[in-house]
């Protein structure tokens, strides 16, 4: 029922005899050295904890602070509410009532019989001090508030009442209805989990004056690039509705609901619906899960005693351990007070030490388990010094409870060879002894070896990833130099060393003959050799253009320097991320700018380097006799390879599109295409899809797609809202990504962007002394997450270089079971 009243003209003569009072009081203030009577408090009301009962009841109040006729969009809000109360399953219905009273908020006997109270205000003084305070104690006492839209314009001095809103509108918001774009970020909490990903609604969306997110837990935003924002827009994180437990209390507010026709969507009914589901405590939900402070970094391993390798190597890599430990590599750099050989005539050039620690959080005690005696210690300089082979990459086999068997991806020093300047690169098999956590270096069972050329750095790879089935995946770099083509496409046919080319990807990536630049997936055996899974890139018995061209164990081609794969056994997709070239900024002759590219792989493919990236985008072609002119543009969906380095086939796979990629102008870079489908590269033609991502100096890090387990009870979990979601990231912290996204299942293989992207730099804190230089993250099985931060040096380790873990200390989900209005679900 609607209950109406006039209290507007009450409330405004409250506060005038209020302002009386306080004249007088000033007229007759006491002398300056008496102590002033203190002040009563606004409310003596006790409101029984928690106010309502099983016989939920909703409280709309929809009083003003204008005088005038009611809003046709508070009529709508009432009568979609109470619609929403009458249905549903039973014991999630309600009773409604609606008021523009202010004085039940004076009246605990009214006021405590409601299980949520509803601000369907305008803006404006809508609450004299007293009946804020009552609104107060109705929060203290564990009540819950829902605020739509206009709500979030009252009361708007009241400091109690903006952190009970969470953010204010600002002045400058938009006045027009808009068909706008909701990314729903929460795919659990009962106003948005059954909500489309992608939310395509027509209505008014306020700027915020301050961002809250991150002191609220937002469920859903509002993508600026599907409508005009205005001069106050609040870019690429633009919440639209949040929660939090507030005061006691439970609160939830949406900016949307500002039309009529709002409140006739399915839709959006439905959100109102899990908002008062929560807020009345008829079910719980987790509005903790995304609020910084719940979460705690702590850094793990001190800095290395001097001239040691104690704690930590060059960090490269970690896993964890199902008994909770964590083992991590040392590429190979050496340590500052040791000497680096660059001096190719010297047999000791580049010999490093490859180094496996283990972190025990039983006894919070690092031991240095192994060393590997590897190529890879020439420090710094140009890419005809510096190298980045070593030891690249560990994982467990998934038995190492039984077996203690380590898996490593490393370039031994022993199969260098002077002459030619070229290297093995292999993946071994070793046991660890987990009494000790000792690795048996004479364990070691080789299974895939491959040549690599080391003339000249970069690129080596390294990533290993298991999926459900046992198959190994092993991320290997494209091995080249991209300094002779201008930092674009890393095609130039002509430099060598002894006959081996160091600038032509087309050699290694894009070569289905070559196992460099690829993603390669075997089978283990226990014998220590390996056979092939049915499902890879080729079978490597291709007849093609007369055979002999293909290797069986590739999965992915095309790639550039995967230093980061990830399988989620749940579904067995592959997630991989790679660096790409160093051209600054695109080209109208050559192409697009360097790309950094993040992408759901679930089936064998071609990801395009050298020939295309991002979403399809081609390179130039060049070639012999004069590499410096330029050819033809490569037809992404019939690459060719003619380069003269190539030994594998001529006509290769089609280019998939990748899920992310970005550069140092922003985030997922794409242009108009002429009749060919070639991109005009001009920058000022540009349009940045995902304007959560920029570049500069970039790396791309590769994370963890989370799964939260029920049955699991560590400390320090993180919740389950973050379950399916994938942890992208870069090795640098300042406008580069460090998020968290979601992906449509529907588009996600085939190149589709992420549906919606959360900042993690306050969670996985970034700046000096944080975690800066990412190099490896990934989820331990205690459910926290474990960081290895680079440190500030390259080629070494230093006193920042460390393991860190990052633990949540939010609690559960809220209302607790036993203070649910009907009992426990």
């Amino acid at each position: 029922m609607h209950l109406r009243g006039l209290s507007t003209r009450g409330r405004i003569r409250v506060t005038a005899v209020a302002c009386a009072t306080l004249v007088a009081g000033l007229l007759s203030a006491p002398a300056a050295d008496a102590r002033p009577a203190p002040e009563p408090p606004l409310t003596t009301m006790s409101i029984k904890s928690p106010p309502g009962g099983p016989n939920v009841r909703v409280l709309i109040f929809h009083g003003s602070a204008a005088a005038g006729d009611e809003s046709p969009v508070v009529n709508a809000g009432i009568e979609a509410i109470e619609r929403i109360g009458l249905s549903g399953p039973t014991d999630q219905r309600f009773e409604v009532e609606a008021t523009d009273d202010a004085s039940v908020f004076t009246s605990e006997t009214r006021l405590g019989g409601y299980n949520a109270v509803v601000f369907l205000t305008g803006g404006g003084d809508v609450l004299d001090p007293e009946q804020e305070a009552g609104l107060e104690a109705y929060m203290e006492a564990g009540g819950g508030f829902v605020g739509v839209h206009d709500a979030a314009r009252a009361e708007p001095y009241s400091d109690w009442f903006t952190g009970l809103i969470g953010a204010r509108p600002a002045a400058s918001s938009p006045t027009a209805v808009q068909r706008a774009t909701v990314e729903v970020g929460d795919r659990r909490h009962p106003a948005t989990g059954g909500l489309p990903l992608e939310w395509k609604r027509p209505d008014l969306w306020p700027n915020w004056v301050k961002n809250p997110s991150g002191e609220v837990h937002t469920v859903a935003r509002v993508r600026e690039s599907t409508y005009r924002p205005g001069a106050s827009a609040n870019g690429a994180d633009h919440p639209v509705s949040w929660c939090r437990d507030y005061d006691g209390g439970r609160s939830f507010y949406t900016g949307m609901g500002g039309t009529v026709s709002s409140y006739d969507e399915t839709d959006f009914r439905t959100h109102l619906r899990g908002a008062l589901l929560w807020t009345s405590r008829l079910v719980q939900a987790d509005c903790k899960a995304t609020i910084t402070g719940n979460y705690r970094a702590e850094r793990l391993t001190p800095a290395n005693q001097p001239g040691q390798n104690d704690q930590i190597g060059e960090p490269h890599g970690l896993v964890t351990a199902p008994d909770g430990r964590v083992l991590y590599i040392g590429r190979g750099g050496a340590d500052s007070s040791r000497p680096v050989i660059t001096d190719w005539n010297n047999p000791d050039v580049g010999k490093g030490k490859g180094q496996i620690h283990v972190y025990d959080p039983a006894t919070k005690k690092v031991t240095l388990a192994g060393e590997l005696t590897v190529f890879g210690n020439k420090g710094g300089g140009d890419e005809l010094v510096k190298v980045e082979e070593g030891l690249l990459g560990i994982e467990l086999d998934p038995r190492f409870e039984q077996n203690g068997w380590v898996y490593l991806h490393y370039t031994p020093h022993s199969g260098l060879n002077r002459d030619t300047r070229t290297a093995e690169r292999r993946v071994s098999r070793f046991t660890l002894d987990r009494a000790t956590n000792r690795l048996d270096l004479g364990s070691e069972k080789v299974l895939l070896t491959w040549p690599v050329q080391v003339h000249s750095c970069c690129h080596a790879g390294g990533g290993l990833a298991w999926d459900s089935k046992g198959n190994l995946y092993i991320a290997t770099g494209d091995n080249n130099s991209s300094g002779f083509s201008g930092g674009y496409s890393g095609n130039n046919p002509q430099p060598n060393f002894k006959g081996v080319s160091f600038a032509d990807a087309r050699r290694t990536a894009g070569n289905t003959h070559n196992l460099n630049g690829k993603i390669l997936r075997i089978h283990p055996e226990p014998d220590g050799t390996y056979t092939l899974p049915s499902g890879n890139l080729f079978t490597g018995r291709e007849t093609d253009e007369g055979g002999g061209k293909t290797r069986g164990e590739i999965y992915v081609m095309g790639v550039r320097n995967p230093a980061r794969i990830f399988v989620d056994r749940t579904t067995d997709i592959l997630y991989a991320g790679w660096v790409g070239p160093d051209a600054g900024e695109p080209s109208p002759v050559w192409g697009p700018a360097k790309y950094d590219t993040f992408a759901v792989i679930t089936q064998a493919g071609n990801r395009g380097w050298p020939y295309c990236m991002g979403n399809k985008q081609p390179y130039r072609d060049r070639n012999l006799p004069d590499p410096s002119q330029p050819l033809g543009w490569y037809d992404c969906d019939h690459p060719k390879n003619e380069s003269p380095n190539n030994d594998g086939l001529v006509n290769l796979p089609p280019v998939t599109g990748n899920n992310i990629w970005y550069s140092p102008q922003g985030g997922a870079p794409d242009y108009p295409r002429d009749a060919n489908g070639v991109p005009s590269y001009r920058q000022d033609q540009a349009t940045y899809r995902l304007p959560w991502l920029k570049g500069g100096g970039q790396a791309a890090m590769n994370g963890p797609v989370y799964r939260y387990d029920a049955a699991g009870a560590g400390v320090g979990r993180w919740p389950a809202y973050w379950d399916g979601k994938w942890f992208v990231g870069d090795f640098y912290d300042a406008d580069q990504p460090r998020n968290a996204v979601v992906m449509d299942p529907r588009t996600q293989g085939s190149g589709g962007l992420p549906v919606h992207s959360e900042s993690l730099k306050k969670i996985v804190p970034v700046g000096n002394d944080g975690i800066k230089n990412l190099m490896d993250w990934k989820f331990g099985p205690d459910g926290a997450l474990y960081v290895l931060d680079y440190g500030r040096g390259f080629f070494t380790s230093d006193a920042k270089s460390a393991l860190w873990r990052v633990t949540y200390r939010g609690g559960g989900p809220t209302p607790a079971a036993d203070r649910l209005a009907r009992g426990a679900q």
